[in-house]
């Protein structure tokens, strides 16, 4: 499907004013915050997410601000790490969070075309050098840009050090709500007390997934052309067939197993004839795994993922079946979705330690492999801050270089049960994919603009 790009003159922004916003209650004493074995497995990079509203009519581009402003001083009063300083630690070399309440970033401007007119398909190209400098002396950082329609965008960009999605969806419900004026049952719990088992010890399978590394290796990561940036639209009808499809078999799966299956079925179609294998990995979410799925746990902010990978051969992929590779798929999350799992990589970090580490498929060593990183339960028609609920919420990246191709999904803001999928890929596997009707090049159409 080819995708058609909207006429728009070159897309500007102006930014026009910054501010730093602090918590309006905040510890009388700076707290410190040793980071997890898990936070250090994360690494530290920004974590971006943007959202779009259209045409707020309710209220003034200036009394929208100053309302996200007082919301948000009166949020870091619960979530202070949010508004401190991420340095690093003279004696362990390991960063740390100084609560101080150095306050987060705020960053206004205005573009010089109309909402509909954004490139959404290419929207991280389209927001490239848009986008206000991320700083490190602000592990939360806000941009509000107003378009020439009256309409406006919110870029969140936290420092991954803070937390994984779940935790920046908490602080951003949270936010939301306290915008509505909304009260919420929810107490963030900032103990980060994922502590190794002593002695520590962990399943010889880890150091096959998670490798300790160097920036140098980093850098020299096997050259690859993984750098298209694309967003998409799925269909619920085309997500619900292609769960049908898995579930043929007898077995019940997830539509993400099955939207998993399928693209693994794609992705062997485009790699080079010289690779006989190839893989794909999962994020997996370790708060309902953890402790026997307490509650408490459910309040954790910080970092609590992990990643399964699974192999087979292009062979394999190729013969099998949709409902076949689905139960691989099932399966291989399966193996890491359990609290031993976790327990075991907290351990194998401890032994690590210090120093960079990284799942080893993030490198690009082990040949062709897609990581899908699912969204489903992520807030995006919810983020509505008192001007109405947003058009399209997804990720964008920054990162330049990459080993391997990554997919991150999303609800869409429809609230129909379709999908947004942003995409780091390889030309090959992005041309395979736009062949079928399935993946949706992102227009402004989708979003009913």
């Amino acid at each position: 499907m080819e995708a058609q790009v909207p006429n728009q003159r070159n897309f500007e922004v102006n930014l026009t004013k910054k501010r730093v916003v602090k918590a309006s209650n905040h510890l009388p004493n700076s707290q410190v915050i040793a980071l997890s074995n898990l936070d250090l497995l994360s690494g530290r990079f920004p974590v971006t997410y943007v959202y779009f509203y259209d045409n707020p009519q309710s209220a003034s581009f200036s009394s929208i601000m100053e309302s996200l402003a007082n919301s948000l001083a009166e949020n870091l009063s619960y979530y202070y790490p949010f508004a401190g300083r991420i340095v690093q630690n003279p004696v362990s070399n390991e960063p740390e969070i100084i609560c101080d309440n150095n306050g987060a970033l705020v960053v206004e401007g205005n573009a010089n075309i109309c909402l509909k007119n954004l490139d959404f398909y290419n929207l991280d190209k389209s927001l490239q050098g848009k986008l206000a400098s991320i700083t490190s002396d602000f592990p939360t950082q806000i941009q509000v840009i107003q378009y020439t329609c009256g309409s406006i965008s919110i870029t969140f960009s936290f420092d991954h050090a803070l937390g994984d999605a779940s935790a920046f969806s908490k602080f951003l419900l949270s936010w939301s709500n306290t915008a509505l004026n909304k009260q919420s049952s929810f107490i963030p719990d900032h103990r980060r007390n994922l502590h190794p088992r002593c002695p520590p010890r962990y399943h010889p399978s880890l150091d096959r997934t998670f490798v300790k590394c160097s920036m140098e290796d980093i850098m020299n990561m096997p050259p690859n052309d993984i750098l298209l940036k694309r967003l998409y639209h799925i269909d619920i009808s085309n997500i619900n067939h292609l769960q049908h499809i898995a579930c043929s078999n007898g077995n019940k799966r997830t539509k993400i197993e099955a939207f998993s299956a399928y693209i693994w079925k794609i992705m062997v179609t485009a790699i080079d004839k010289k690779h006989e294998r190839c893989k794909m990995g999962w994020l997996v979410d370790g708060r309902g795994r953890m402790h026997g799925a307490q509650t408490s746990f459910s309040n954790y902010i910080g970092n609590v993922l992990s990643i399964g990978v699974g192999e087979a051969t292009v062979a394999e992929i190729k013969q099998a079946s949709i409902s076949d590779i689905a139960t691989n798929v099932h399966e291989t999350i399966l193996k890491v979705a359990n609290q031993e799992h976790f327990m075991d990589l907290i351990d194998w970090i401890e032994c690590h330690r210090p120093g960079l580490m990284l799942p080893y498929i993030v490198l690009g060593r082990g040949g062709p492999a897609v990581v899908l990183s699912s969204g489903r339960r992520f807030p995006v028609a919810e983020l509505n801050f008192g001007f109405g609920s947003p058009v399209l919420g997804t990720v964008s990246s920054t990162i330049q270089r990459i080993g391997v191709a990554y997919l991150n999904q999303r609800p869409s803001a429809r609230g129909d049960g379709s999908w947004t999928v942003s995409a780091i890929l390889w030309p090959e596997l992005a041309a395979a994919l736009e062949s079928d009707s399935i993946f949706e090049p992102m227009t402004a159409s989708h979003l009913l603009l």
